[in-house]
């Protein structure tokens, strides 16, 4: 799961950078957003899934302590 959260991140930094380059070529506007927002979305899943609630826990890691639970 680690490894997806971090192609997520690096995929949305990617889609940050083209949508600058493709804004300083002067693409279209539509698109540019549509990119940034894309970004936007995958970067607040992922807070989503790693940001701890007030007891300290993530959704990741009760997904990781239940699949411990189950192979016991």
């Amino acid at each position: 799961m680690n490894l997806v959260l971090s192609l997520v991140v690096l995929a949305s930094f990617g889609l940050l950078l083209g949508a600058f380059a493709l804004w300083r070529r002067g693409g279209e506007p539509k698109q540019v957003f549509l990119m940034v927002l894309l970004a936007l979305i995958a970067m607040a899943n992922v807070a989503i899934w790693t940001v701890p609630d007030a007891e300290g826990t993530t959704p990741l890691d009760q997904i990781e302590q239940a699949e411990d639970a189950a192979t016991e």
